[in-house]
């Protein structure tokens, strides 16, 4: 019987060891990343928040691009149309020369001067004659029917542009919708006074696509403010902050559970020049003040999809709106600015 109950104890000692191996290697395997990204965000916003607001932004950024994109080939299709209308108009005369030659010669008449003509030497110098007639007014017809057609092609894209405005219009107006409904849900969304200044420096833009639009970027720099990444527009506009004075404590890339930090496309800028206190005061608020205003101003060169300082939240769809956190100066937001680019 003692060996049987010693077998049952070894049997349960061996099973306990095979159960923390397993618990150690799913610990391992998981890795440091997979655990943090699991964790709260700590500036207080849920993840079906930041989803909302970065959807409405980039759309409502995207849209506007692209209408504007439509509203500049517009311009262009306009000048065509006026070119090619005066060329069609000017070349009527010479359209109507040529109808008129041809009714008048026709296929019977011309043959009968080439027939009629008194010698050799001038039988050839009429068809020499009618040839180079026959060319030129065949090519005085070719650049008539260039012309007409340049201006009916004008005509129809002008109205794909047309449509396409209205169509990205539509876009505008629905994103700016879901920027309010997202930000009512979470208990803010009211028109605030906001953060703006007009002596703001000008940044660096950031590099665009040859149409106008934002490149794709991924997390490939070395953010200089962590171990992490970030992207190089987000690079650009932590570098153009500090170029503009804002040189303050700054924290980009780190693992959370959502938002664009751990995409490497946000950072928070400290109000305090020694890092994250409690909530901003004299100095302090108005260097928050200043950077917020800063951003705003540069949204289009630096690709900004919001920004979030002292309980407001700007976007480029419905300008400043009161934002709601958990209460803490992190959650609030009023002791750092924080910058999401595209």
């Amino acid at each position: 019987m003692a060996a049987t109950l010693l077998g049952r104890q070894a049997a349960a000692i061996a099973l306990q060891a095979v159960v923390l191996t397993a618990v150690v290697l799913a610990a391992v395997l998981a890795g440091p990343a997979s655990r943090a990204s699991a964790a709260p965000d700590p500036e207080g916003a849920s993840k079906t928040l930041r989803a909302a607001l970065e959807s409405a932004a980039k759309g409502h950024i995207v849209a506007k691009q692209r209408l504007a994109a439509s509203q500049k080939r517009q311009k262009s299709l306009q000048v065509t149309i006026l070119r090619t209308q005066v060329e069609v108009t000017a070349m009527e005369t010479e359209v109507r020369a040529v109808a008129g030659r041809a009714y008048r010669l026709g296929r019977f008449n011309t043959m009968s001067l080439l027939l009629n003509a008194t010698s050799p030497d001038t039988f050839l110098q009429r068809a020499k004659g009618l040839d180079v007639m026959a060319r030129l007014d065949g090519k005085a017809l070719e650049r008539y029917r260039a012309a007409v057609e340049t201006h009916q092609r004008a005509n129809a894209a002008l109205s794909l542009e047309i449509k396409e405005q209205q169509k990205q219009v539509t876009v505008l107006a629905k994103k700016k919708k879901e920027a309010e409904d997202a930000l009512a849900a979470a208990g803010g969304g009211q028109v605030a006074g906001g953060f703006v200044s007009a002596n703001s420096p000008l940044a660096k833009p950031a590099p665009r696509n040859s149409d106008g639009s934002w490149p794709d970027e991924k997390c490939t720099i070395d953010d200089p403010t962590t171990s992490g990444c970030i992207t190089p527009r987000l690079l650009n506009s932590y570098q153009q902050a500090k170029k503009a004075g804002f040189d303050h404590h700054t924290s980009c890339f780190s693992q959370r559970s959502s938002g664009e930090h751990p995409k490497g496309r946000a950072c928070d800028f400290a109000a305090d020049k020694g890092g994250f206190g409690g909530t901003a005061s004299g100095s302090s608020r108005t260097y928050g003040n200043n950077l917020a205003a800063y951003f705003v101003k540069n949204a289009d060169r630096l690709g900004v999809m919001y920004v979030i300082w002292f309980r407001e939240i700007w976007m480029p769809s419905t300008g400043w709106r009161s934002y709601s956190g958990s209460g803490s100066p992190s959650a609030d937001h009023t002791n750092h600015v924080h910058l999401s680019v595209l």
